[in-house]
């Protein structure tokens, strides 16, 4: 677990705590989150599964963010679904009550839906109801049903369903130019989840995409972001830049 302050014009300094901060979304916020006095943690150093380090991570925080996923286990082309995973997420949502943390923001995914089979008009709706495209999509449909309970006990609660992150310098995932979230992006993303006054209703739930010129989801969200960048281009740009 390490901590690190940011300088920032604000008039006050937000403590957040990142958990899974070692993969690829973690250290895009972790290293473009100015303004902010961050708390990262990260399997497996940081066991999650353990209550009591939870509670002690999110001591004295305003907010999580909470990223953290055995992917080892547990992804989108396994067949397998990781309890550990589950456990993970209630124990910090379990700690942030404990510790008065008043937001998480959990990662979850576009695998919710079975985008690859889309073929409707319209743009796929977070309001609908999710039919998954694996085991690991019905997971997240799960984890974001938790997240609803525990937000009518106090927590505010976002789900982000994160579109495709993907690592610079490598060639583009083949559905990034559907389903990609630039690194600018997400951090506004982010940024929009951190700083909104309020969460309607508790909570929310969205998706994280890019403006993508082949995009099929609706990123309509309560906090006013909106992309700016196409994610092909952004990933296509960044390769060229690395190499």
């Amino acid at each position: 677990m390490a901590e690190r302050e940011e300088k920032s014009s604000s008039k006050w300094l937000r403590k957040i705590a990142i958990t899974g901060s070692n993969g690829i979304i973690g250290k895009v916020l972790a290293s473009g989150l100015s303004g902010y006095h961050l708390t990262l943690a990260d399997l497996p150093t940081a066991d999650l599964r353990d209550f009591r380090l939870c509670s002690q991570i999110l001591r004295g925080h305003d907010a999580v963010i909470h990223l953290a996923w055995n992917t080892r286990t547990e992804h989108w082309q396994s067949p397998r679904i990781d309890p550990d995973n589950t456990t993970m997420f209630s124990n910090i949502c379990r700690a942030a009550l404990a510790e008065n943390v008043r937001r998480v923001i959990v990662a979850s995914s576009i695998h919710v839906e079975q985008y690859r089979t889309w073929s409707r008009s319209e743009l796929i709706s977070p309001q609908r109801d999710p039919i998954p495209d694996s085991p690991y999509g019905a997971h997240k449909i799960f984890i974001e049903r938790l997240g609803r309970w525990y937000a009518q006990q106090g927590l505010e609660v976002i789900c982000v369903r994160f579109g495709g992150v993907c690592p610079l310098g490598i060639e583009p995932w083949a559905d990034i130019p559907v389903v990609g979230l630039s690194y600018p992006d997400c951090l506004s993303l982010v940024r929009c989840c951190l700083d909104a006054p309020r969460v309607p209703s508790n909570f929310a739930v969205f998706y994280g995409v890019s403006e993508n010129k082949h995009r099929i989801h609706d990123y309509v969200n309560p906090f006013g972001w909106k992309p700016e960048t196409d994610a092909a281009i952004f990933y296509s740009e960044r390769r060229k830049a690395v190499v």
